[in-house]
């Protein structure tokens, strides 16, 4: 009898881990056969109601009641609707820059709102990655100052190459004291396996159409010549890079800052590299003493098949926990 049992244990365990992984392939398959447009969620939080009701719970909490009446008293009543307004984004980017496609939507919303008389603040954080993703989002930047919206930059950890190249779009850039700032320079590697393949006799044949189509490749043997171009373009692109930064702050010293080295925030500073030392919490404080503060988000919804992927997952998990605890093997 008692093996019988643990062998129904173990029958009924196996079969709904199979069908659950069947489950989650089959939600997979029909995602993939029908992708369809992925809508975003655009939000838009009140930061100051957040802040003040944090405030007032806090000071609830450690006064007594007399004391805390009195304090609500002397709270002047803000007419927000008279305020100005500060939109906070926030730019975590990747090495591929894919984040720039929420950033889009989100200047594009705040442009819709927004008047000269408000601010836009960047919370900033990348240490750079593809010149022409990273292109792209110092150009959505570039549209708030288009449109003469004042713009800040926060680098609270690092703001590096293509992260610079979209901090430098703003009217002030302001740092924590120990981000990392700068790398003006462009850098590129990959591995070269031609050798390894002669030795196993592996031909590889390349065909192209136009003298420079490749220069440098993976698998076949490179040439001084193609090396040669392949550093060209490399100048040529850092080039760009010293340009542009220099366009947007006329201030710097190109020559000492676009060596490709990055600095703490400190140093940065005396560079001219940043325009004050600060955190973006700091920042964000002081303005909702003048401000209204909304955090500006676009989100990517998740699919049917993703949610639905996840809720399985996180059931097989279980299931299989609790097969366990429920098995007993002698």
């Amino acid at each position: 009898m008692d093996f019988l049992l643990e062998y129904s244990m173990f029958f009924l365990k196996a079969l709904t881990i199979v069908l659950a992984i069947g489950a989650v392939l089959l939600m997979g398959v029909m995602a993939a056969v029908k992708p369809g447009n992925r809508k975003g969620e655009l939000t838009f939080d009140n930061l100051s109601e957040e802040h003040q009701a944090l405030v007032e719970d806090l000071h609830q909490g450690m006064l007594d009641k007399k004391a805390f009446k009195k304090w609500q008293k002397q709270q002047k009543a803000v007419d927000s609707s008279s305020q100005s307004r500060l939109f906070v984004v926030d730019f975590h980017g990747s090495m591929d820059a894919h984040e720039v496609e929420a950033l889009r939507e989100e200047v594009t919303a705040v442009l819709a709102m927004a008047t000269k008389d408000d601010e836009v603040l960047v919370r900033l954080e990348s240490g750079g990655g593809v010149v022409h993703g990273y292109g792209l989002a110092a150009s959505q930047l570039d549209r708030l100052r288009q449109q003469e919206i004042p713009l800040t930059v926060a680098v609270d950890k690092v703001a590096a190459s293509g992260g610079y190249m979209m901090a430098c779009i703003a009217n002030k850039i302001i740092a924590a004291p120990f981000a990392i700032v700068g790398s003006i320079g462009v850098v590129a590697q990959l591995p070269n396996f031609h050798k390894l393949l002669k030795k196993n006799h592996v031909d590889v044949e390349m065909f192209t159409a136009g003298e420079y189509k490749r220069t440098v490749t993976v698998f076949g043997e490179n040439t001084d010549k193609g090396r040669a171009k392949f550093q060209h373009e490399l100048e040529e692109t850092h080039l760009l890079f010293k340009d542009f930064v220099q366009k947007h702050r006329p201030v710097l010293d190109i020559a000492q800052v676009a060596t490709g080295e990055h600095w703490f925030g400190y140093q940065a500073f005396e560079l001219k590299l940043v325009d004050e030392l600060l955190t973006s919490d700091d920042y964000v404080l002081k303005q909702m003493q003048q401000r209204q503060v909304f955090l500006v988000k676009y989100q990517l919804k998740k699919r049917l098949s993703e949610r639905m992927g996840l809720a399985a997952a996180a059931t097989i998990n279980s299931l299989w926990q609790q097969a366990n605890r429920l098995m007993v093997w002698r």
